[in-house]
């Protein structure tokens, strides 16, 4: 027999416990699925390379982007919104560049792959949805969330049980695990694709008597077939849910998801560039999103004064813009002779507020009102920037 042939047996198992202290939780796995016999610290030090060694090992920055799908997409659009744009000789390629970012590679993978490979190493930077970095980091150190918010991938992840039957007047996680139904023998049955996240949840929230599943297909057919009682899954709209007799409860949200830029901690202070690129990633990301939804508003007023018509537009709640407006003279020629009877006003306006703050312009005298879409709206210094230096001790 190999030295190596007991660390790589392997063995299969339809089920298997995670044991909490005074109650257990199941995670049922499918025939197929293969569990090493082997402990994580044994296969870790015959299998995986470290992470320092992999990172001398390459020069270049590799960015990981989710290959397909949605996610894909507005990942892409983003990007080229920042003056990113990804360019990819041949779409069916893995490998991609972003001109503007020199030594950086974009590799397209799997979500969850993304993951993995920033722990292993393999990337250094990635885009992938919080739901994706909490199930398969499973709160490892090295990941740092770089951006938390990056407006787009929005969905929640949910418990929803049937609306008929014994959860008929059931409408909260409180009062779904005081179901008597409930017990050792007969566990609460989840469908779920998050096998770490949903067991974490329920454990935190004390419910005893649970045991996980993963099925095929919809998740939402589990409990009209018989094969569950609950799922937890992402849900956006919760239009799927409804259509499906089924319904969030209360308490019964694990994680509220979107989009994020996610970095190796070890990557990052120790590749060369890499904390370079991902400040100006950082920069172009917040000065964008910043400016979505916003508009220049700029309008002519009569005025003895700059200082005059300033107070006149800070009369008017809406009209503050950022930091408040910006007055200047605007000059004519009149008799042979140059004079400022009019003051230019300039105010960055919600679309919201749109509307209203031209109105309440012409109202205080305001005329020949211009208004166009912002673009960036970069700070003197990104407060994101500050939170990753504090996180990475520097």
């Amino acid at each position: 027999m190999s030295l190596l042939q007991p660390y790589f047996q392997q063995c299969a198992y339809p089920a298997f416990s995670i044991s909490f202290p005074s109650h257990s939780f199941y995670v049922s796995v499918s025939k197929r699925t293969f569990i090493s016999c082997c402990s994580s610290q044994s296969q870790t030090a015959i299998v995986d390379a470290p992470i320092d060694s992999k990172i001398a090992e390459r020069d270049e920055i590799r960015l990981g982007l989710p290959s397909k799908g949605r996610m894909a997409a507005d990942t892409l659009d983003l990007l080229k919104d920042c003056q990113l744009s990804v360019k990819q000789v041949n779409p069916r390629q893995y490998v991609a560049q972003i001109p503007q970012l020199s030594n950086l590679e974009v590799w397209f993978q799997r979500p969850k792959d993304i993951v993995r490979k920033l722990l292993s190493g393999d990337l250094d930077l990635g885009i992938v949805g919080l739901d994706t970095v909490s199930e398969y980091g499973q709160g490892n150190e090295d990941l740092i969330i770089v951006h938390d918010a990056l407006e787009y991938g929005d969905c929640r992840l949910s418990l929803a049980i049937p609306k008929y039957g014994i959860f008929e007047n059931i409408n909260s996680l409180r009062e779904l695990a005081e179901m008597p139904e409930w017990t050792v023998e007969k566990p609460l049955r989840v469908a779920t694709g998050f096998t770490y996240l949903g067991p974490k949840f329920m454990k935190e929230h004390g419910l005893k008597h649970v045991i996980f599943s993963t099925a095929d297909g919809a998740l939402e057919a589990a409990p009209a077939m018989g094969i569950a009682d609950a799922i937890l899954d992402l849900v956006s709209s919760g239009t799927t849910l409804r259509e499906n007799n089924l319904k969030e409860i209360e308490g019964g949200v694990v994680l509220e998801s979107q989009a994020v830029l996610v970095a190796s901690r070890k990557a990052l202070i120790q590749r060369k560039g890499a904390l370079d690129t991902t400040h100006e990633i950082l920069e172009r990301f917040e000065a964008h999103l910043r400016a979505l939804g916003q508009f220049t508003v700029t309008a002519n007023m009569r005025g003895g004064s700059g200082e005059e018509v300033a107070e006149r537009v800070l009369s008017q709640p809406s009209l503050a813009g950022l930091q408040g407006p910006t007055v200047c003279p605007v000059f004519c020629k009149r008799d042979g002779k140059v004079t400022a009877d009019y003051y230019a006003i300039v105010i960055c306006v919600p679309k919201k507020a749109l509307y209203k703050s031209v109105q309440q312009l012409r109202a205080i005298g305001g005329s020949g009102v211009l208004i166009s879409p912002l673009t960036y709206i970069f700070d003197e210094e990104t407060p994101r920037w500050r939170e990753l230096l504090s996180k990475l001790g520097i």
